[in-house]
């Protein structure tokens, strides 16, 4: 598949063969975890890169299928849906027959929307690449300051995931099916690994990571596996 964007005017235009087009970039830990939910729940899709290093994010034809400027995007049968945890959603409702994410319970249903968020919301963001891009080029920080940026904030936000797992786990991040929790955890971890964060604090988190990386539909959604991968 080209790594070259097309003219994306809206709807149907920008379905390819399987109906469903995930747009995304190979290291986007965001895109990553849509790609898990989508091979999770057996869902055909392709997938289109767009690169965040080229600044394929800011080029008119892609700010028209996401104003914000950001991957993933997923166009599903003409509709347009943005932010990872959203589209999981969406794909956890539109697919009531494919393997849940969210449990039905309320209050497993509660924990598993905090662990998903605690991650999306409070720890990736601070370390995505609009931000370090910021960090260096507006405010003068080196590699240096950024790696300790970066262990900072991916700690504190795993330190916190190692905490309520206490409360929630059971084989995986909340009882024993795998669950939104689960896909923000896989990306994060990569992401983690990808900065050199020391992950000794963190055992009952890190061998959960390990256990999910195991499994196939997360195999198939790692970074090394895309085609855009470098």
């Amino acid at each position: 598949m080209s790594n070259a964007l097309h003219d994306l005017p809206s709807g149907r235009d920008h379905e390819h063969a399987s109906g469903r087009v995930l747009y995304g970039y190979w290291r986007s830990t965001a895109a990553y975890r849509v790609r898990i939910a989508l091979h999770h729940k057996g869902l055909a899709f392709d997938n289109h890169p767009v690169s965040l290093i080229k600044d394929e994010q800011h080029k008119a034809d892609y700010l028209a299928l996401n104003p914000q400027g950001l991957v993933p995007a997923l166009v599903d049968n003409g509709v347009r849906l943005t932010q990872s945890l959203a589209i999981c959603e969406y794909l956890d409702d539109a697919y009531w027959d494919t393997p849940r994410l969210l449990p039905a319970e309320p209050l497993a249903r509660a924990r598993v929307r905090a662990l998903a968020q605690l991650i999306a919301c409070d720890t990736h963001p601070l370390n995505n690449l609009r931000v370090l891009r910021y960090l260096a080029a507006e405010l003068g920080a080196d590699d240096a300051a950024k790696q300790c940026w970066i262990h900072h904030w991916v700690g504190t936000g795993l330190a916190a995931f190692e905490a309520l797992l206490a409360e929630s786990a059971g084989h995986y991040a909340v009882g024993d099916t795998i669950s939104l929790a689960d896909v923000c955890l896989v990306p994060q971890l990569y992401s983690a690994r990808r900065f050199n964060v020391p992950l000794d604090a963190y055992p009952r988190t890190v061998a959960l990571g390990d256990r999910l990386e195991a499994l196939q539909a997360f195999k198939l959604a790692h970074p090394d596996q895309q085609p855009d991968a470098k």
